[in-house]
């Protein structure tokens, strides 16, 4: 078998984008007419440009290679141009071919992908979402407290178990920025807030994204250890290993991160510095699946777990499931809100959702198949990218 054709599809996420402005995913075709999915996460330059990355890579790398020599594709193409380590714009598009030829062999051999990766060990995944603004709010749940609360426990009646909210503020491209204590006493009473109101009903997940120093980040983990969290997320930027280390043996709050990382290089470098025993790779950006089972073998051995990262659509998504159900050191993964909304009607059939929990699908590859006439009716044609910070 050999991949022979390689298609693209810029897909506008319609208001209100919750998970991001556009989504691109990619469609990899072979000589035996057998087709995969994959996505790229979020590389740092307009989607026209992602476009003709993606024909360069296919065109020199992949066309007319076997989709089941993974490794050896994914080392061909880390090392293009004389690189050989993490480029965040590369990895993502490593990503979604590594992934789509996943979803191209599971449908060759008939199997899920979860069952080429050492098997399905849970039967179901544990879901959390982010607290979202409905249309008609007359105020911002992102900032009244009361608000948020309501919409907690909204969710709490759903079934889920946990949910997850930034309560910081905006990111900009100055951080990480040290907190005034007009913040600090701000975050803490939200916090507090919604912990009163849930009352242990579900965990509560603080996100935060690089905004804070080092300092910072320490003395608002002490003003919200009372609450509980399930974990401090990302509280210092990504790039600073020994920095992450310092709030994590500071706090009792597990910290999460990795959203922004890629490869099992930098997830070994967070985890010896122990600057995280959470790892939220998002498995369009990383290095794709294999790449995240390697991550999650490595986590293991420090007794850390994996919370697959998604603020994208719904092929990421599904990867994350596969991947997730074969690893034994699992913790919870990331949905929008029950995949429902624009998430159901861009696949073909959607994912499944029952009171918290992803059910892993059995049908073979990702077993998840794109809506090519949603996706092309949606094409994106904005200028702005999939995630901006704030402008200063």
């Amino acid at each position: 078998m050999k991949l022979k054709k390689i298609e693209t599809f810029v897909v506008g996420n319609p208001p209100p984008h919750f998970g991001g402005r556009y989504w691109i995913f990619i469609k990899l075709f072979t000589d035996k007419n057998i087709f995969g999915y994959g996505e790229i996460y979020s590389v740092p330059f307009h989607p026209s440009v992602v476009s003709k990355m993606i024909e360069d890579i296919f065109e020199r790398y992949v066309k007319n290679k076997d989709p089941f020599k993974i490794e050896k594709m994914w080392r061909t193409i880390y090392s293009s141009g004389y690189t050989q380590r993490p480029d965040i714009s590369l990895m993502g598009i490593i990503s979604g071919i590594e992934m789509a030829c996943w979803d191209i062999i599971g449908k060759e051999l008939g199997k899920p992908v979860y069952e080429l990766l050492g098997g399905q060990v849970h039967e179901k995944l544990r879901s959390y979402t982010y607290l979202y603004p409905k249309k008609n709010d007359k105020k911002n749940v992102y900032i009244d407290a009361n608000l948020a609360a309501d919409r907690a426990n909204e969710y709490v009646e759903k079934g889920f178990t946990a949910i997850k909210f930034d309560p910081v503020g905006a990111y900009t491209p100055l951080d990480p920025r040290h907190l005034s204590l007009e913040d600090l006493v701000r975050v803490e009473n939200f916090v507090q807030t919604i912990h009163s109101s849930i009352k242990n009903k579900c965990d509560i997940l603080i996100g935060t994204h690089g905004q804070m120093t080092t300092a910072s980040a320490i003395r608002l983990a002490k003003r919200i250890e009372k609450f509980d969290p399930m974990w401090f997320e990302e509280p210092v930027p990504p790039e600073n290993f020994d920095e992450m280390g310092k709030v994590a043996n500071s706090t009792t709050i597990p910290i999460a991160t990795g959203e922004r990382l890629t490869t099992k290089y930098e997830f070994s470098k967070i985890l010896q510095s122990q600057g995280a025993s959470i790892l939220q790779m998002n498995l369009g950006r990383v290095g794709g699946i294999l790449e995240a089972k390697k991550i999650a073998a490595i986590a293991e051995t420090h007794y850390a777990q994996i919370a697959p990262h998604l603020y994208c659509g719904p092929i990421v998504g599904a990867a994350n499931i596969q991947v997730s159900t074969c690893c034994p050191n699992f913790l919870i993964i990331e949905g929008v809100k029950d995949w429902g909304d624009f998430y159901s009607e861009i696949l073909k059939e959607p994912i499944q959702w029952e009171k918290g929990f992803v059910i892993p699908p059995t049908k073979p590859g990702l077993g998840v198949e794109l809506n090519e006439t949603v996706a092309k009716k949606y094409s994106y044609t904005g200028t702005k990218l999939h995630l901006e910070m704030a402008e200063i």
